[in-house]
């Protein structure tokens, strides 16, 4: 069984900046690809980042290129995003994602991945 704890969310002011960190029970090199993905409420679940193991090619979502940054750690088993400049529109709950099954292209569809965190809440303030 696949587990993956998020950790690093709190409360930011505008234009400041956080690391979030996602700790896998399994060897990253298990997976075909992880990501990370976001709610805000009363809105649908966004894919923010994801990164594809066999290519280190990357994927985000449009509303954060420039800011937010993932990076892995193989030897750790770790996953981060790195998120600066942030915006109160920045705020959600985040969740990690990871997916044992072959994907070609890095993927910001929440259907791709089968693995979820309990998610962590990021908070900007204006």
């Amino acid at each position: 069984q696949v587990q993956l704890v998020e950790s690093g969310g709190g409360v930011v002011q505008s234009g400041g900046s956080l690391r979030l960190s996602c700790a896998s029970s399994r060897s990253l090199l298990d997976y075909y690809a992880i990501g990370w993905f976001r709610r805000a409420p009363g809105k649908d679940r966004e894919g923010v980042s994801s990164i594809n193991n066999n290519d280190d090619n990357i994927a985000y979502g449009d509303s954060v290129k420039g800011r937010f940054t993932i990076s892995r750690d193989n030897a750790k088993n770790m996953v981060y995003l790195q998120m600066n400049s942030l915006k109160p529109e920045d705020t959600a709950v985040y969740f990690c994602t990871a997916t044992q099954y072959p994907i070609s292209i890095p993927s910001l569809d929440p259907l791709a991945y089968e693995n979820w965190g309990q998610g962590t809440q990021v908070t900007v303030s204006s």
